[in-house]
């Protein structure tokens, strides 16, 4: 997922995608933690998802204060 693609949703599809990532970051901890989890790397693209999202959120929220 890149930064260009995340801009351009709205603030609920954004909100609905972080709880997305976050319930596959759940599973993927009990994979890991069990030993079946596969794919390794799709950790840390989850995390790193979950960053870009946090991060837009944060700017469009801290945009609509600055002018308020």
């Amino acid at each position: 997922m890149k930064a260009v693609d995340i801009r351009t949703q709205s603030v609920d599809e954004l909100n609905d995608q972080l709880l997305q990532l976050k319930k596959e970051q759940f599973n993927l901890r009990f994979q890991r933690a069990s030993g079946q989890l596969e794919n390794t790397a799709r950790v840390n693209t989850v995390r790193r998802d979950i960053a870009r999202i946090k991060t837009i959120l944060g700017e469009r929220s801290r945009s609509t204060e600055a002018g308020k």
